[in-house]
């Protein structure tokens, strides 16, 4: 204290109650410089500090993180128990405070949590990840520790150069080749007196007499075919060459005349040998075949061009097929196509498309494949059910890849001839064509080059966005998001575009936990492509909240649903009580799938495909008969994967295709007895949702098992057919 300070002290000392201001005034004084001259950021912290310590605690729903209250309950949106949420860390410096670890289980059901131990949602030990932050520059990698990375089974596959198979599968029925079909018609009009051919199904060969008839404008003019025979006679013509040129031309133009009637040069040759008129004449066959149509009968009266009989060359049939618009990218003219016959299982056989159709059927979005197969043998019948697949390797750009045919010669219009050097066919006289014009290449001609491929569990896709993890090089356990563009997808593979290199490792085990961990703490994600947002809504019902995940931006597995949801069957009752144990066995395996029973899903399964097999597809006609052609070849195969499944996650993978199938099926074939509901669950398959069928007006979940057994939301409700056959509309 300061000479001047401590004299005014003892001035004032006097009175005791100035005494003690004068102390609390001198001490301020004394410590003011102390105060001044330390950092006002300490001042700051501590205040945050305490401010922080005495804060209340933020309760939140693991599936919608916008709901924060103060105290512990229900959520006001899904009604799940509130649990407590992580504490927000402040931006501080690396020097005054250092991050603490942060710690989560391996199916992120809540957001990290600064203290380790159970999950509170599903009871799993909890490991330690590294939080880096959301918001506004937040990054889009994720580091989990060698734990983590077992818990949530994380897998990678490098990205490779590598040719890939698309496998196109397609259902049809066998036809005649329109090309090798013959008419037998009536060229003079009269009377049919016999019918040597009077049932269909003969085989006839070329020349074969077929049908006598009786015609008295045929005895005309052979009276005058024999006066014009007898004027061509030298006795006949007086010795004029002038006459005997007139005469030989009268004679030609009526054998041209009979020609034209559809006789033979026999025929009329023995005309003239027998110089008599006949009102009878044979018709004989101009071709070798079956007679597949008897028009009329014997004794019957017919004019100029009546139709007698139609003969069909069975030795080569086409087959009509039925290709899905996205699968034409890899179909070809001229691609060989092998296919099984209902009527001899296990055998396969063999044929070229010769004809792609120019237009797309509306109702059923595909395109009719027309393929070209010998017959010789004639096992194969016409109406004959079949399915086909053809098989096409592709290239970087697309495009089929066909090393065999690359650099060739074919016809336009007949596939199966094939030359190494240009000329025509031999077939129909048409120039070749190089293969190459019609679509075909081998690998190394020009800018062909191996397409960039990944499996197709590798990107997360939602509307035109595609999103992968790509392991960082030197970073164990840290994974980062890369969006990319893909091109078409091949058999289990996608062609990448841009956005990856051959030999980075994407995740394609394990990316949907991931990427949940990024939606939980507020970054970049397959849904929220800036991050800072809150993780999509779960929908439970209620109307759509802002964040939330739109329907239209889930991709579709099945882009022909609606397609043959919207065909007017005809549909008789029997069948749906035909189909009946098909779906009661749909509904025991969702049922199982719901409790977490394996076995018994493969089971029940296993009844649904035997099911299938007993259903009279005899009482369908027409546009049903080819849906539930369809239809049944993707349930038999969706069931026999549930059946044979490794795994439960296999089965309610295979189970999802299986409803889809179900759901149009039961829109378009009705249903027997009780009433079915459609439920969707939207979070199935990494948010992608997932449609199933059951009776019980409660959710019962078969994508989650007892995880979320109550996940989802009932869309609608179809109840049974009619007794006229119409399926009552859905609620």
């Amino acid at each position: 204290m300061n000479p001047a300070a401590k004299k005014t002290l003892a001035i004032l000392s006097r009175t005791p109650m100035v005494l003690i201001v004068i102390v609390v005034f001198a001490l301020g004084y004394t410590f003011k410089g102390m105060v001044s001259t330390a950092p006002r950021a300490a001042s700051t912290d501590a205040i945050e500090q305490s401010e922080d310590e005495a804060g209340e605690e933020i309760w939140t729903c693991s599936m919608h993180p916008q709901i924060r209250l103060p105290e512990p309950g229900k959520c006001p949106l899904c009604g799940m128990d509130l649990v407590l949420a992580a504490e927000e860390s402040k931006p501080k410096t690396a020097s005054t405070a250092p991050r603490e670890p942060k710690y989560a289980c391996s199916m992120f059901c809540v957001p990290p949590m600064s203290r380790p131990g159970k999950c509170p949602i599903c009871g799993m030990e909890m490991v330690e990840v590294e939080d880096s932050g959301g918001g506004e520059g937040a990054s889009r990698s994720l580091t989990l520790s060698p734990m983590a990375q077992k818990l949530a089974e994380i897998e990678t596959v490098a990205v490779v150069r590598k040719t890939v198979s698309a496998e196109i599968r397609m259902v049809g029925t066998i036809d005649y080749d329109e090309t090798r079909l013959g008419y037998i018609t009536a060229w003079v009009p009269g009377r049919l007196d016999r019918l040597y051919v009077d049932y269909t199904g003969v085989p006839v060969q070329k020349g074969d007499h077929m049908a006598y008839l009786y015609s008295p404008e045929l005895s005309t003019a052979q009276t005058e075919l024999i006066e014009a025979l007898q004027r061509t006679k030298p006795s006949s013509a007086g010795g004029s060459s002038l006459l005997n040129e007139r005469a030989e031309a009268w004679l030609e133009d009526i054998r041209e005349k009979f020609r034209l009637w559809g006789l033979t040069d026999a025929q009329i040759a023995e005309i003239e040998d027998r110089g008599t008129a006949s009102d009878y004449m044979t018709i004989y066959a101009p071709m070798g075949g079956i007679v597949i149509h008897k028009n009329v009968l014997e004794g019957s009266y017919v004019k100029t061009g009546t139709r007698i009989y139609t003969i069909a060359d069975l030795s080569h049939l086409w087959i009509k097929l039925d290709a899905y618009e996205t699968d034409l990218a890899w179909l070809r003219y001229g691609q060989e196509v092998e296919f099984e016959a209902e009527a001899y299982p296990g055998e396969t056989f063999t044929g070229t498309v010769a004809f792609i159709a120019p237009v797309l059927d509306a109702k059923t979005r595909t395109v009719k494949v027309r393929v070209n197969v010998e017959n010789l043998d004639g096992r194969l019948k016409p109406e004959m059910f079949v399915r086909a697949v053809a098989h096409s390797e592709v290239a970087a750009g697309g495009r089929v890849i066909d090393a065999e045919l690359a650099g060739k010669w074919m016809c336009p219009m007949h596939p199966e001839i094939v030359k190494e050097e240009a000329g025509d066919c031999d077939r129909c006289g048409m120039p070749l064509v190089r293969t190459e014009t019609l679509g075909f290449v081998s690998i190394g001609a020009g800018d062909v080059e191996v397409p960039l491929v990944i499996p197709a569990s590798a990107p997360l896709i939602t509307g035109k966005r595609a999103l992968v993890y790509v392991e960082v090089p030197d970073e164990p356990g840290t994974y980062q998001g890369r969006e990319i563009r893909l091109g078409p997808r091949v058999g289990k593979h996608y062609i990448v575009f841009d956005g990856l290199e051959a030999g980075e490792r994407v995740v394609v085990s394990g990316n949907f936990k991931i990427d949940s961990a990024m939606q939980i703490m507020a970054q970049p994600s397959m849904m929220s492509p800036e991050g800072g947002q809150p993780a999509p809504t779960h929908d439970h019902g209620q109307e759509q909240h802002e964040g939330s995940a739109k329907t239209d931006q889930m991709p579709s597995p099945r882009q022909d649903l609606d397609g043959l949801d919207g065909l007017k069957l005809n549909i008789p009752p029997a069948f749906a009580v035909d189909f009946g144990p098909v779906l009661a066995a749909y509904l025991k395996t969702q049922e199982a799938l719901s409790h977490d029973k394996h076995a018994p899903a493969q089971s029940a399964a296993g009844e649904l495909r035997d099911a299938l097999a007993r259903v009279d597809m005899k009482l369908l006609t027409g546009d049903a008969h080819m849906a539930w052609m369809k239809e049944s070849v993707d349930m038999t195969k969706a069931a026999s994967d549930i059946a044979e499944s490794a795994d439960i996650q296999k089965a309610r993978a295979a189970f999802a295709v299986l409803s889809e199938s179900m759901i149009v099926t039961t829109k378009c074939y009705g249903v027997a007895g009780e009433s079915v509901h459609r439920f969707h669950c939207p979070m199935a398959f990494g948010d992608r949702g997932g449609d199933w069928l059951q009776t019980n007006d409660k959710t019962e979940n078969p994508y989650f098992g007892s995880a979320m057994f109550r996940c989802g939301v009932k869309k609608e409700t179809s109840g049974p057919r009619s007794a006229g056959g119409a399926s009552d509309a859905p609620n």
